[in-house]
């Protein structure tokens, strides 16, 4: 089996993808900290604070994975652009 020489470089981290990874692991770290919404009051609208907080996560997480799958689609091009630019 022939593989494709390697360049000897590990995972590129660049800011982008730190931006990515903090925008993926925030609502876990939300969710995992109970103590933080684990209370009734202030209630919104008759609703609990324990369930509209979590409720509202549903949407922000729904925002922050589409701009994670939005910076990773830019940083995907950007990489291709380069690879495409280095081999002429």
């Amino acid at each position: 089996m022939s593989q494709a020489p390697d360049s000897g470089r590990g995972p590129v981290v660049t800011p982008a993808r730190v931006v990515i990874g903090l925008c993926l692991s925030a609502p876990f770290v939300a969710m995992l900290w109970v103590g933080s919404y684990a209370r009734t009051d202030p209630a919104f609208i008759g609703i609990p604070f324990f369930y509209w907080y979590q409720m509202l996560w549903v949407l922000i997480s729904t925002a922050l994975t589409m701009i994670a799958y939005k910076l990773w689609q830019r940083d995907q091009r950007a990489r291709a652009a380069a690879k495409g630019g280095a081999e002429r």
